[in-house]
């Protein structure tokens, strides 16, 4: 499997800084740029990270079947999370969550049918303090109002 070459310099780069035999702490770090070029984590991808990181490919299997932020499906051009945690819930986190589906039409890791928007209840961003939490891509939005997130949805339709 090819990638980019900012994505191979960045790889190499990487697999570099770790110490022989210790290649397997990078797996996680290149799954994730890779699924941001390629566009979720394919068989194919499996298998490179694994060869690349000198692990066998259930190893990175696994790992992402742990880690919410990876797909095996594409989501959408820009994936919106909503926290429903604790924290977020018990100031209308879920609430949020709710409207985001009606709004979008489209529910937990769904993707509207025009490739845009996909949707992801998650458990915790690790923004209690600033709750309800929203992150659309690697861009976290704080104290997020249901007319914040129509904003927010209304601007990223604008931009494309």
């Amino acid at each position: 499997m090819t990638f980019s070459p900012a994505l191979e310099e960045r790889f190499a780069k990487m697999l570099r800084a770790y110490p022989e035999g210790k290649q397997r702490s990078a797996v996680v770090p290149m799954l994730i740029y890779a699924q941001d070029e390629v566009g979720s984590i394919t068989p194919e991808l499996i298998e490179e990270v694994a060869r690349r990181c000198g692990v066998e490919t259930l190893q990175v299997d696994e790992v992402i079947g742990y880690y919410s932020m990876l797909h095996r499906r594409p989501m959408g051009k820009y994936h919106v999370q909503i926290c429903t945690n604790i924290s977020c819930m018990l100031v209308g986190g879920e609430e949020l969550y709710e409207h985001a589906r009606k709004k979008l039409g489209i529910g937990h890791k769904e993707v509207t049918a025009d490739g845009q928007f996909s949707l992801e209840e998650v458990e915790c961003m690790g923004a209690c303090s600033w709750a309800p939490a929203v992150e659309i891509n690697y861009d976290f939005h704080h104290f997020v109002t249901p007319e914040k997130l129509d904003k927010l949805i209304e601007d990223l339709r604008k931009a494309q």
